[in-house]
């Protein structure tokens, strides 16, 4: 490839390398503060590439490819090049990591116990997370939970926050000085916008945290809170995992342990400050 830029986030290194300089300059700027992958070795390897010759320069669309990929993925306009490339890491986990159980969640830490939030696309899991790391709470990831079979801990996943749509002004002013990527229109998600998660979250990516609660938020209802048992959230995060299956045995002891040690609790609302209440009064009554 062309253009090429490594980076490690938390425990899993990229090689990331793409047919136009534009993505991977990107790239470089908003994770420069993020370390190499241990030895130069990176765990993942992503491409950027025009599938025909002539898609480098006239109308240029990015095909997402790697060491694992989707062969009816649609390609991407090369302004979405930012996109593209999270878009591709987040496959490559997806299809490909064995180490760890990965949970679709957003998770935030305190006190060295960690809230993992996850639910349907629109729940507001990321918006939520950006919001209690501008509150006090070490933000750990927004797109994967990283849960070890082999000790039960989470491991932090900090990439860059996806902010969407309105969403995008209410972190903006929670996070004053933060640095963000250029805003992406016309995505299948509407308007999206990166944010460069705060100091504290790369300086303690290396830290693992032990899962102290489950919360599966709900946006566009009445204030509302309950309890979910351990069945219900069982077959919840079976569904919200995408290698449970490739795991085999590891994947179903550890989904086990996590549900029967760590409560759940379902929360609705109807805005942002509702739903931080929800949150802080849930994690008090722990």
């Amino acid at each position: 490839m062309r253009h090429v830029f490594q980076v490690r986030i938390g425990p899993v290194g990229f090689r990331v390398g793409s047919d136009w300089r534009a993505p991977v300059a990107q790239l470089a700027d908003l994770y420069r503060d993020y370390p190499a992958p241990e030895n130069g070795i990176p765990d993942f390897s992503v491409r950027l590439f025009a599938a025909r010759p002539w898609r480098r320069v006239l109308r240029p669309s990015i095909t997402l490819g790697g060491d694992y990929v989707l062969p009816d993925a649609a390609p991407l306009p090369l302004a979405q090049g930012l996109l593209a490339a999270e878009m591709a890491m987040n496959l490559q986990m997806a299809l490909g990591q064995r180490r760890y159980l990965l949970l679709h969640a957003s998770a935030v830490e305190r006190d060295g116990r960690a809230l993992l939030m996850t639910g349907e696309s629109g729940a507001g899991k990321s918006t939520l997370a950006a919001l209690l790391a501008a509150r006090g709470w070490r933000f750990m990831g927004d797109e994967f939970a990283l849960l070890d079979p082999a000790t039960g801990l989470v491991h932090a996943f900090p990439r860059l926050v996806s902010v969407k749509n309105a969403a995008i002004e209410v972190v903006h002013t929670a996070h004053p000085g933060a640095r963000w990527g250029p805003e992406l229109a016309g995505t299948p998600k509407g308007t999206i916008r990166h944010l460069v998660p705060p100091p504290d979250a790369l300086a303690a990516m290396d830290r693992p945290a032990t899962p102290a609660l489950i919360l599966f938020p709900r946006f566009g209802h009445a204030r509302d809170r309950r309890p979910v048992p351990p069945s219900e959230a069982f077959v919840r995060l079976t569904q919200a995992s995408t290698n449970y299956v490739a795991l085999g045995e590891r994947g179903f002891a550890a989904l086990t342990g996590l549900v029967q040690s760590v409560p759940a609790r379902a929360i609705d609302y109807p805005d942002t400050e509702s739903a931080i209440a929800e949150v802080e009064a849930t994690w008090a009554g722990l």
